[in-house]
């Protein structure tokens, strides 16, 4: 099994196009669920295509860019069995990875409920490292809870105002 843990340090922004498609050198499909999200800490259960995955996340940082991230690999039956013990509310999406500059964006684009709402991530060795922006990012949302996957199963995009 494989088993990481480290700070998470990253910054998310919507997406001002669909051009991350044609750069990506991957397309995911993941569904996820929450057995804990309370805003102390979140135990996120998650199934990348057939590879199971439980994460536990702590607090975010007061900017929002950091926390602690503990992830390992679990098989696709058990990761099956503990979402069926998630919260409400499940996260459907497909991941696009797309290398620019020195980083890895990882573009989620949400379905079901949260239908119509793209954020893309880039991962960095600390807040304040200076990375190359694509054409097709727009306005950052770091820090900002209701994109958190956690917040989302309970308050889905459909449901936001405009």
């Amino acid at each position: 099994m494989l088993c990481s843990e480290m700070i998470e340090i990253e910054r998310k922004f919507l997406t001002v196009s669909e051009a991350y498609q044609q750069a990506a050198s991957s397309k995911t499909y993941i569904v996820q669920g929450f057995l804990n999200s309370h805003p102390e800490r979140t135990v996120r259960v998650r199934l990348k295509d057939d590879k199971g995955f439980l994460t536990v996340k702590g607090k975010s940082s007061e900017d929002g860019t950091s926390r602690l991230e503990w992830e390992t690999e679990l098989p696709e039956a058990e990761a099956k069995s503990l979402l069926a013990l998630c919260e409400a509310g499940t996260i459907e999406k497909y991941r696009y990875e797309v290398p620019y500059g020195n980083h890895l964006f990882e573009v989620d684009v949400f379905l079901g409920d949260n239908l119509g709402l793209v954020v893309a991530e880039v991962e960095l060795s600390h807040p304040s490292e200076v990375f190359q922006k694509p054409t097709w990012l727009g306005e950052e949302v770091t820090g900002q809870p209701q994109y958190y996957n956690s917040q989302l199963t309970k308050k889905p995009y459909r449901l936001w105002s405009s």
